[in-house]
Order: structure tokens, then sequence, then C-alpha cells
């Protein structure tokens, strides 16, 4: 027998004459017994939990209504890591979470894997099948998984966040922003700004060639410029400008475009006053002259490249009677 087995029967037949040695069969079953009985133990204590995984196709399931990722901007290119991943693998390594719906199943996590293995399975790999860990899930219980799987993935982008859970405040919290915090662990402020992110208006949504351009600290510049009547007007005519140039096939990146729409709040700049030293000759009846302006211990002179050359004689005549003045 073992050191452990040894023990345990020491400690249960301390005190009894030790039996004969059992036949080598006897001392088989007896380990299994315990390996057993040291398994059941295990999982009542919670130190095991066993989990039943699913491999089936993926064409029997659905995202769920409520995924926060934005299925629809999923492509070959940004799911390219993971379709090598998984065909190198030569299988998916970690399941999605999914829960029954009808005969097939509903996604509540693992969009990207669902569509890395549809990619595969329509691209001649049709030995992959997609891995599920099927749970039984409220909506909320949904919410809150799929939140915390994804919060800190960067291929989910802030504004796909910020929708969810604007949705989640109505849906499962009654729009209390405190009770959705405590839920998720996370603080109000932090909440808050994900929400003013979901708040921004339509036409500055789509004023972004992409809705993974619109990133959180957007929000915070541009919610007090669009709180205030006369830079918001001067806001929604820019993001309404740049939709139209997407719409002639003009691709703007997110940091131009949330540079146009702050640009746009700021009044413009006053035409600099006329310095003190400065004088402008033109002709009576004329529109173009010679301006004459001090410059430190120099004199500058001015005029447009196309002036005449009358207006350009009168203008130098009037420099020189300037400055034989005293």
């Amino acid at each position: 027998m073992s050191k452990k087995h040894d023990a345990l029967y020491n400690d249960v037949l301390g005190n009894l004459d030790a039996p004969e040695p059992a036949p080598a069969a006897e001392v088989a079953r007896g380990s299994r017994f315990l390996k057993r009985s040291t398994t059941i133990a295990d999982h009542v204590t919670g130190e095991i939990e066993e989990k039943t995984l699913r491999w089936v196709d993926p064409a029997d399931c659905v995202m769920w209504d409520r995924h926060n990722r934005a299925y629809d901007l999923l492509t070959e290119e940004n799911c390219r890591d993971l379709i090598d991943g998984i065909r190198a693998q030569g299988r998916q390594e970690f399941p999605a979470i999914v829960r029954r719906k009808g005969d097939g199943y509903e996604v509540i996590c693992g969009a990207r894997r669902h569509f890395a293995v549809s990619w595969l399975r329509a691209n001649n790999y049709t030995q992959f099948k997609y891995l599920i860990d099927v749970r039984d899930l409220t909506d909320e219980e949904a919410f809150r998984l799929a939140d915390i799987e994804n919060r800190d993935r960067e291929d989910i982008s802030d504004y796909e966040r910020a929708i969810d859970y604007a949705d989640a405040i109505k849906r499962y919290y009654g729009g209390k922003q405190k009770a959705m915090a405590a839920r998720l662990e996370v603080s109000p402020p932090w909440l808050s700004r994900y929400l003013a992110l979901a708040d921004l208006p339509g036409d500055v949504v789509k004023a972004f060639t992409s809705i993974r351009d619109i990133k959180e600290r957007h929000a915070r510049d541009l919610k007090p410029l669009l709180a205030r009547p006369e830079t918001g007007q001067l806001v929604m005519e820019e993001a309404r400008a740049m939709i139209r140039e997407q719409a002639r096939g003009v691709t703007l990146d997110g940091f131009e475009v949330i540079k146009r729409l702050k640009g746009a709040a700021r009044p413009a700049s006053a035409p600099k006053p006329r310095a003190v030293d400065e004088k402008h000759f033109v002709r009576t009846g004329g529109v173009k002259g010679v301006t004459m302006r001090k410059k430190g211990r120099s004199i500058v002179l001015e005029f447009d490249a196309d002036i005449t050359d009358d207006a350009l004689r009168f203008g130098f005549d009037k420099v020189l009677e300037s400055r034989k003045k005293p």
C-alpha cells in the first residue's frame, strides 16, 4: 500500500491487530475506492467543479440580441489572429458561454470565436467545430458575465460598451447608476463617463467613419460644447458637414473628426488691429496699394504681386514723402 493508505489504515485501525495482507486485486479495488471517495469529497467541499462542454456546428448558434459586441463589424482581417490561432492549435481552446434557445444555442460570450470557426468551416476547414459551455442564465446575469469577460479587451470599442451600458441601466437597474455600478463593481464616475458617451447625438456618431474610432474621452471633450446652444449648434453643423463629405467618399480618421468638431466651437479669431506705425498708400479710386510698417529699426513694404505699375509707383512716392517728414 502507499504511505497515504498506510496512514489512513493506521488512523482507523490503530488499536487492532493488522490483518493478513490483501491480494493485489483487492488492493487495487481499494485504491480505486479511496480515489473515488476523495473525488466525491472534493466535489462536496466545492474544491472541484466539473463542466460539460459541447462541440457544435456554429450554425446552430445565434448571437444574443443584447451581445456587447457588434457582430457585423467582425471581419477576416480583425479576427485574423484568432483564426490563425485556432487553425494552428487544431481546435478552439476556450469555450464560448451560451444558453439554450429552442433547438439551438444563444451566444452570450464568444462572438469572435463564433466568427473565426464559421470562417474556417466556410474556407475548407470543415473539421472545426464550436466549443461551448451551456449555462442557465437570466438576462441580467448574462449581461454581467459578458461585461466581465470583455471589459478589458481592446477589440471592443468604447462606444459598443457604452451602448451596452445605456441599455442595461434601463433594462435591469431601473435607471439607477449607483445600483448598476455596485453590481458591476465599478465606480459611479467611471460608469457615468460611458453613459455620457452613449448620449452623443446621432449626427456626431455618424461623423466618425467607424464607431470603433469613438473613444470615451471624446464624450468628455464634446459634452460641455454640446451643452451650450451657441457652441452646440456649431459642433452639429460641422458633424453634418463631415457626414456629407463621407457620402462623397472622403475618409476621416477619429483624430481628425474630433479635432474638427472641437475646432468648430472655437470663435473665429478677430483680425489683428492695424499697428499704429503702419501706413497704407493707395491711389484715389484704387483698390490695391502699398503698406509700410516699421519692424524694429527696419521698414517693411508689402504689396500684391499683381499690383499695377502706376499704383506701385504711387505707393513708393508716398513712402519717400513720408520719410522726408520730421
